[in-house]
């Protein structure tokens, strides 16, 4: 080996003093796996002479850099600085710790998915859930879907096929990719039937429209928008009473689903699962993972008799849900046995029920930890928060976030280099400056965002 070829392999710096400079939100044993492929492909090419001039140590940190992220998984974890709650682009609601627990313990062994412990025979998948339903909604029986779309079909395919679904002018929503309600009647099998008009719709509406071939009554609760001023619509008991008169179910598609009350936190009056069924419906649908606070799910709860029903239909196989689904929302309902437990445990409703001093005091915390950062400066706003997912749309949240304006790059500049972060942070610019609202950041998380600017400014 020439003395050339032994002074630039000497440039090479060792692997201790290339991982000291790796960004530290990259797992230590993937940094260390990288450093040491690189520098072994820098070894060869100096060894086979296609190298011939001493290696900088920067060009080796930035190939390195390089490799770690094309070895990333496209589906990341991402910090959320947007200040909306329930981010559907951002995977909506965050799960709890024991949900976390819960799915460690279960999906990655084998598991009673479908086993009854006590007889010995085959289960239902859906069991597991029965009885926390019962006493969280007090309806008689649950089945559960891929998400509330899924349930709204698999409802109507059952019961309304071949039917007509009564329906006020003022509920044929549209809630995104545009999924609609009339629709989404249609592909079940089922002919809509429009009642009353956009703003106002009286019992006496559902009563004409009333035939041999109507199939169901179908509620759909209006949480994306809301229609004010001069409007009407029945109360829930009276059109129950309706339907229960023909011998027809009530239907009511919930959409965000609560289980409790959220009046104490500031919100508007929102009706809950249990109130909705209390007051004659006989099946509701809503989502697992808005304002529940849960995965990605369909929830049907209700009578027994039109369970079964649904339980029989062929559909059912195509939406139903794994073992995942079904362990996560599991732990995410148990939360709701104490209401305590839920507000604390539950990140959503953790984030949702952050007072403004709250917000304040973290929005401190991490602009303090972000001062020393060099050609950025940082100041704390006040700001509003969105639940998002559709819920509450009107309402806001009072809130603080900490905005940053920086001399070296534009605010699209530093808002995609922030997003590009080994953990990317999601950023909304305002004013010229990146905001990061701290409701929707875990505290844990403010180390992260500071080593990012770190870097960046670096």
């Amino acid at each position: 080996m020439s003395k050339e070829i032994q002074n630039i392999l000497a440039s090479l710096p060792s692997v201790d003093v290339l991982l000291r400079q790796i960004d530290s939100n990259y797992p230590h044993g993937k940094a260390k796996e990288a450093t040491q492929q690189v520098l072994a492909s820098f070894r060869e090419a100096v060894v086979d002479g296609t190298r011939k001039t001493v290696i900088d140590q920067k060009e080796v940190v930035e190939l390195i850099h390089k490799q770690l992220e094309e070895k990333q998984f496209s589906l990341r974890r991402v910090i959320n600085g947007t200040g909306t709650v329930i981010h559907t682009n951002l995977g909506r609601s965050s799960l709890s710790e024991k949900t976390k627990e819960q799915l460690l313990a279960t999906s990655f062994h084998y598991s009673n998915l479908e086993f009854d412990l006590e007889s010995g025979k085959r289960g239902s998948r859906y069991s597991h859930l029965v009885s926390i339903v019962k006493k969280l909604t007090g309806a008689e029986d649950v089945l559960v879907v891929n998400n509330n779309a899924a349930a709204v079909l698999l409802v109507l395919s059952t019961l309304t096929q071949e039917k007509e679904v009564l329906v006020s002018r003022g509920e044929l929503v549209e809630i995104g990719g545009a999924f609609r309600i009339p629709d989404v009647i249609t592909s079940s099998g089922g002919t809509i039937v429009e009642v009353g008009t956009t703003n106002k719709t009286h019992l006496a509406d559902y009563e004409k429209a009333l035939t041999e071939e109507t199939g169901a009554i179908l509620k759909v609760h209006t949480s994306n928008y809301r229609i004010v001023g001069f409007t009407e619509t029945p109360v829930l008991n009276d059109l129950a009473e309706l339907a229960h008169a023909k011998n027809l179910p009530l239907i009511n598609d919930l959409g965000s689903g609560l289980l409790m009350d959220m009046r104490p936190f500031g919100l508007p009056y929102e009706p809950t699962v249990k109130e909705v069924l209390d007051q004659g419906c006989d099946i509701v649908t809503f989502s697992g993972d808005k304002l529940l606070g849960g995965p990605q799910a369909g929830i049907i709860v209700g009578k027994k008799e039109y369970i079964d029903k649904m339980k029989k239909n062929q559909l059912l196989r195509a939406l139903r849900i794994d073992k995942m689904t079904l362990s996560a929302l599991e732990a995410t309902l148990s939360l709701y046995l104490d209401e305590k437990e839920a507000l604390k445990s539950v990140p959503t409703l953790q984030m949702i029920g952050q007072s403004e001093e709250d917000c304040l005091g973290k929005a401190a915390e991490l602009a303090a930890m972000l001062q020393s950062i060099t050609e950025l400066s940082v100041k704390i706003e006040k700001d509003s928060s969105k639940i998002g997912g559709g819920s509450y749309p009107e309402h806001l949240l009072p809130t603080y976030a900490v905005a940053l304006r920086s001399s070296k790059f534009s605010a699209d500049t530093l808002q995609e280099k922030l997003r590009l972060a080994a953990t990317p942070i999601i950023s909304r610019i305002k004013d010229d400056c990146n905001y990061l609202d701290v409701r929707t950041i875990a505290i844990e998380e403010f180390a992260t965002i500071q080593e990012s600017l770190q870097e960046i400014f670096n």
